[in-house]
């Protein structure tokens, strides 16, 4: 049964950091793609960041490109997202999810081929 964990969300002051992490289990973790995805107030599920499975590659939404870091330890089997400068936009309940596909060539921000998701971790924000 594969479990995803988040953790490390919480409340922020805008410009402020966080790290969310996201520990798996019950999968191949050094094989599958990561992606983060959140979803803010009366808004949709968006992307925002994604990485392979061999931490070679990173995909950011244009949103958090230059500010949200995303990292693996496959050792570990956690996948992590380091916020810096935060906004209030970024306000928004953030999952993990693993990519059902093995070793994909190429990552994929479209939640179709996510097929396993964590329950989600809440970070707020304050302007």
């Amino acid at each position: 049964q594969v479990q995803l964990v988040e953790s490390g969300g919480g409340l922020v002051q805008a410009g402020g950091s966080l790290r969310l992490s996201c520990a798996a289990s019950g999968l191949s973790f050094s094989n599958y793609n990561m992606g983060w995805f959140r979803r803010a107030p009366g808004k949709e599920r968006e992307f925002v960041a994604a990485i392979s499975w061999t931490g070679a590659t990173t995909y950011y939404a244009d949103s958090v490109k230059g500010r949200f870091t995303n990292s693996r330890d496959n050792d570990k089997n956690t996948v992590y997202l380091q916020m810096n400068s935060l906004k209030p936009e970024d306000t928004a309940v953030y999952y993990c999810a693993a990519d059902f596909r093995w070793r994909p060539s190429a990552i994929d921000q479209g939640m179709g081929v996510y097929g396993y998701w964590g329950q989600g971790t809440q970070v707020t924000v304050s302007s």
